[in-house]
């Protein structure tokens, strides 16, 4: 017997017997049961979508080669969402960060109604309203909230009377066996940057309340995965990740940038999805014992060769349509060249748009916005539908005075809001569109010092001389405001917007141009700028 307890202690020092080496054992069942379960979460973005309804032509680029190729459209990305959530098995949560309700004549004509049904059908789990989702006013949005499938999130969004929030400041759900918190956070200079009027009783905080929020979901809500959703631009989302602990994965709207590679700030990625239903983000991440330990991110091209639209999203897209076509379909001018808007510091679409605002005021210099929403226009008729894409607000032309001073004043600020080295100092969309007008500058150049020249009609501006300009009367702005230049001289409303001032200008089958014609340099710029996340 002696010699039989001998012979197993041995077993049990050499390993060969006993529960210890089975804990140790690779592929072992025990070693297996007390290995981390690792959960796959699939998350599925858009943004910016801008109600571009229906597929339309949309420029990439890639390795400084351009191509033009039919893309997006509601019912297209609602195929590709629902071949991910096959290859899934159902498990996807699907986001949208803003800037849907507006951006056609269809949304304009309705408010945003003619939206619902089709947005609906793509089977969102939340969105972040957007800067333009106030443009018909705060109870419009209150009633499209109501009419959405899916819940609205913004933490610093609130009623201005009584201080409390407009909808709940994120969203917990459980997916694929992972519990993921989203925080919303909307653009707080809404009400400077849009005209003042359309946010009127609405009030935006600051994001000083977002770390607390993200530590209440990680803690109280138990989140094993936390992503904030925000409208307020790539290089703000990239500032606020810095500013945000606790957060795996920053998804930015807004600015419109195709993120091929995710930007890593403060251990967390940004990573923004591109506009128009053009492009679908993808993210996926591996989850063990409560923590991200693997992510991937893919920007998906959403063509026509790649991906079929789905029959009944298109039906309902037409079915929405289809009270607006007689008044969107009628042509009011012709164009021989592709006009396409998608480039920072100068396009040729907006280079038409200024010329016909300059036209219509019969004054010296134009001014457009540097709006970026809009999808190519190609050689064929202009319709009215293209109007509202270029210019989706009908808004009264203004004229005045202007100081050179002014002027100079006015593109230094310009320049600052898109080119601030500080993510916080940026402000609104791209550089204003002139007309009449050229400047030379430098975008890496200081605050303030970063025109080199500036010249009205081919001659250099004069600090002291006055020079008249026609740009776009903004609802809630003071009657001295033009453009954003603040002590205008002689201000005058015209009774003419800007869609009948391109309505004119088309008349007089103007020979329209596809190049750059130098109105705006950056002399340490590449010629044709796409994103404004330049190296710092």
């Amino acid at each position: 017997m002696m010699r039989l307890f001998s012979l197993l202690g041995a077993l049990f020092a050499l390993g060969g017997l006993g529960s210890g080496c089975a804990l140790t054992r690779p592929g072992s069942l025990a070693a297996r049961a007390h290995t981390p379960r690792r959960e796959q979460l699939t998350v599925l973005f858009v943004a910016d979508l801008h109600a571009q309804l229906r597929a339309h032509p949309e420029l990439f680029w890639r390795d400084g080669k351009e191509r033009i190729e039919e893309a997006g459209g509601f019912a297209r990305v609602a195929a590709a969402i629902q071949r991910i959530r096959a290859e899934r098995g159902g498990d996807v949560l699907v986001l949208d960060a803003g800037d849907t309700l507006q951006g056609s004549g269809a949304a304009a004509l309705t408010e945003g109604r003619a939206l619902i049904e089709p947005l609906n059908a793509l089977g969102l789990d939340g969105a972040v309203p957007g800067n333009w989702e106030v443009v018909y006013g705060p109870e419009v949005l209150r009633q499209r909230a109501r009419e959405l499938k899916h819940p609205l999130i913004a933490a610093n969004l609130r009623d201005a009377r009584s201080g409390e929030r407009l909808f709940p400041p994120y969203l917990v759900k459980e997916v694929g066996g992972v519990k993921v918190a989203v925080v919303g956070f909307t653009d707080p200079d809404v009400p400077r940057r849009q005209p003042p009027g359309y946010s009127q009783g609405l009030r935006y905080d600051g994001p000083e309340a977002l770390p607390a929020l993200v530590r209440e979901v990680r803690e109280r809500e138990g989140a094993q995965v936390v992503l904030l959703m925000t409208h307020v631009g790539l290089a703000k989302a990239v500032g606020l990740a810095a500013r945000v602990p606790g957060v795996d994965v920053h998804l930015s709207g807004d600015t419109h940038e195709r993120t091929e590679v995710p930007i890593e700030q403060a251990g967390s990625w940004v990573v923004e999805p591109g506009a128009f239903g053009s492009f679908l983000g993808r993210l996926d991440l591996w989850v063990e014992a409560g923590k991200v330990v693997d992510r991937r991110w893919e920007l998906i091209e959403l063509t026509a060769s790649r991906f079929p639209e789905d029959p009944e999203v298109a039906r309902l897209v037409d079915a929405a349509l289809a009270p607006h076509e007689a008044a969107l379909a009628p042509a009011v001018g012709h164009t021989g060249v592709t006009l396409a808007r998608y480039a920072v510091v100068e396009n040729p679409l907006d280079n038409v748009l200024a010329d016909a605002i300059r036209a219509a005021g019969g004054t010296q210099i134009g001014l457009s916005n540097g709006f970026r929403f809009g999808t190519p226009l190609l050689p064929g008729p202009v319709r009215e539908a293209d109007l509202w894409n270029v210019f989706p607000i009908v808004n009264k032309l203004k004229t005045g005075k202007v100081s050179g001073r002014q002027l100079r004043a006015f593109w230094e600020q310009e320049l600052e809001n898109v080119f601030a080295k500080d993510p916080e100092k940026r402000f609104g969309g791209w550089l204003p569109r002139p007309s009449g007008m050229t400047l030379r500058f430098r975008a890496g150049a200081p605050k303030g010092q970063r025109l080199l020249a500036l010249e009205v009609g081919g001659e250099p501006v004069d600090d002291a001389r006055l020079y008249t300009v026609t740009a776009c009367e903004r609802e809630g702005d003071a009657p001295d405001m033009v453009c954003r230049i603040p002590g205008v001289q002689e201000p005058r409303v015209l009774d003419v917007d800007a869609h009948e001032a391109l309505r004119r200008f088309l008349a007089g089958n103007p020979r329209l141009h596809d190049a750059l014609e130098g109105r705006a340099v950056g002399e340490d710029l590449p010629p044709v700028l796409r994103t404004q996340q330049l190296p710092q």
